[in-house]
């Protein structure tokens, strides 16, 4: 497998999703079965065209059909199923079509808002078609007119899975075979984020109308004590407040509590939707000039400027009397309300390490 440099991103490599590694697998088994394919490598065509080539760790008949296996490389981005085994296996059935199986490793849906059905296993849409017509690819190039049984697997999968938000999403007993491009982009947590989106996708199908945006477990701890939120309505969004900002506009619910660190909510109060260290940073001279319109002096807003942390600039403005946790959180709020419809009420939470709260923006 041989992932592509991307142009945006310097000498960065794409890498190929959980989806694009499970079409080459099953490829691969149905050619060795129907026609007796020993090789090492197996070609997909993607979404958008491109045609990528997997090596293979294994390709092998059984005792009732044949079996192929790939390590996933997530090139450049950093994904928890990155140098995961994946392996399919593939038995024929007399129907026309194919029926799928959560392998060991694979998890099964048991909740509803999520695109497959309660009972099924967590193998998206996207794969799913991806499957079938590379499947049907093969079964008319050598004359079979039936269908197939594929099993996906994931090696320690289920271990894996508790790295994910798939246990919050109700999808148990393994990861999700996800991807609607079969790529992955450095750096673009696409996993995560569709993780995101299903959290909220999830909370609305179960009659959740409040939901919290938490970058933390800290931050996690404190709204749930305070609102006593079910688990289902806690979203887990790290770094990626735009994800649940952008996927809320086209999925809202009533009211939404954002939650996180100062200094990451300084992030969001300037604009940055993505909050973490390598793509943002705190902005000191929006934190200075918020200050001085609260009645900071010369002395404090230089001191700002030149802070090591924003919870030291934060600190040195509450002993001031300058509530710039409160302004922040203000700001913030305006940036959300920008992305989210009307119909969605938003507050913003600043905490600090302990999980007090140093600023916040109401429900309006």
């Amino acid at each position: 497998m041989r992932p592509e440099t991307s142009e945006t991103a310097g000498a960065l490599r794409y890498g190929y999703t959980t989806g694009a590694c499970a079409t080459a697998t099953s490829t691969a088994a149905a050619r060795r079965l129907l026609g007796g394919d020993e090789s090492t490598h197996v070609e997909i065509t993607l979404p958008r065209g491109q045609r990528p080539v997997f090596q293979l760790a294994y390709c092998r008949l059984t005792a009732t059909g044949a079996e192929a296996a790939t390590i996933k490389d997530a090139g450049d981005d950093p994904d928890v199923t990155h140098g995961a085994l994946i392996s399919a296996a593939v038995v024929l059935r007399e129907p026309v079509g194919v029926r799928f199986h959560a392998g060991p490793g694979v998890g099964i849906v048991t909740r509803p808002g999520l695109p497959i059905a309660v009972g099924e296993p967590a193998i998206n849409p996207t794969p799913r078609r991806m499957i079938a017509e590379h499947l049907a690819q093969v079964a008319a190039t050598h004359g079979y007119g039936g269908g197939f049984e594929v099993t996906i697997a994931v090696e320690k999968g289920a271990e894996l899975a508790r790295k994910t938000l798939n246990p919050r999403l109700g999808i148990e007993g393994g990861l999700s075979i996800l991807g609607t491009t079969g790529i992955v982009r450095p750096f673009s947590c696409s996993a995560y984020i569709a993780s995101i989106q299903q959290a909220i996708d999830v909370a609305r199908a179960n009659g959740i109308t409040h939901i919290a945006a938490c970058t933390g477990a800290t931050s996690e701890q404190v709204v749930r004590a305070h609102y006593g939120l079910a688990d289902m309505a806690l979203i887990e969004m790290g770094d990626f407040a735009g994800a649940v900002l952008k996927h809320l506009r086209q999925a809202p619910v009533s009211r939404l509590t954002l939650i996180g660190g100062f200094g990451k909510i300084s992030k969001l109060a300037a604009g940055h939707l993505n909050l973490h260290s390598q793509h943002s940073s705190v902005d000191w001279s929006l934190l200075a000039d918020q200050a001085a319109a609260l009645g900071a002096d010369a002395a404090l807003q230089q001191a700002i400027r030149s802070a090591n942390t924003s919870q030291q600039a934060l600190q040195w403005a509450q002993a001031a009397h300058v509530p710039l946790g409160d302004r922040i959180c203000t700001l913030a709020r305006a940036k959300a309300r920008a992305i989210l419809p009307s119909t969605v009420a938003v507050e913003i939470w600043a905490i600090d390490r302990a999980g007090n709260s140093v600023g916040r923006a109401d429900f309006a």
